[in-house]
């Protein structure tokens, strides 16, 4: 453990954590708590930004970047970026939209604007061009969070009814496992009506 009473061991040691997480990770000053104080973590942080090690995405909010040897610096990925202020927040989060579609396979393009739900508070992230919207919604929208039959919700909601076809319907029934079919089934209750329908097209057993 860092001697919180000295910079340069607080710096080692918020270097060697970061290392040891690998690129691509995306985290705050709160996952370095335990190294040293506040204000050593927070010039530990600034030093490695200005070293150029790591970026500085957002407020409070930082990763250490692949690169790739055509591309350069990768941008983070949107879950690295979403498990980050989960854990920032203390709260849960729910893909939803467009990106609930496209984690899905039923879209192809990543919005620009990527929401999710949360029992939190509204938020809004800006990080290059993408912007990550936190949309406090009911209890009754996050109860299926964390699990696929919440990603699946969202997304056919966002997809909406009248788009809805046997193509989409055909697609879930093979991306979805045993396992996610019996989720969705369970947690049907937490779906509008509509949807709900859709969802016993998906997960239940086709009848001989």
């Amino acid at each position: 453990m860092a001697n919180k009473d000295n910079p340069h061991s607080t710096d080692s040691a918020v270097l060697n954590r970061i290392y040891g997480g690998g690129r691509g990770g995306v985290f705050t000053p709160g996952d370095f708590q335990d190294l040293g104080s506040p204000t050593a973590v927070r010039l530990a942080l600034m030093r490695h930004t200005r070293a150029g090690i790591i970026r500085n995405l957002a407020r409070g909010l930082y990763d250490y970047p692949k690169n790739d040897p055509q591309l350069g610096l990768l941008s983070p990925s949107i879950d690295a970026v979403a498990r980050a202020l989960s854990l920032r927040h203390a709260i849960r989060m729910q893909p939803s939209g467009g990106y609930a579609a496209n984690l899905l396979g039923l879209s192809d393009q990543v919005p620009m604007k990527v929401v999710f739900l949360t029992d939190g508070i509204n938020r809004r992230v800006q990080i290059g061009k993408l912007q990550i919207i936190l949309k406090r919604t009911t209890p009754r929208n996050m109860a299926p969070a964390g699990n696929t039959s919440g990603l699946v919700i969202q997304a056919l909601r966002h997809l909406g009814q009248r788009n809805i076809d046997e193509k989409i319907i055909q697609k879930l029934k093979q991306r979805l496992s045993a396992k996610d079919k019996k989720q969705l089934l369970a947690d049907l209750r937490h779906a509008p009506a509509w949807v709900a329908t859709v969802i016993r097209q998906i997960a239940e057993p086709q009848k001989s």
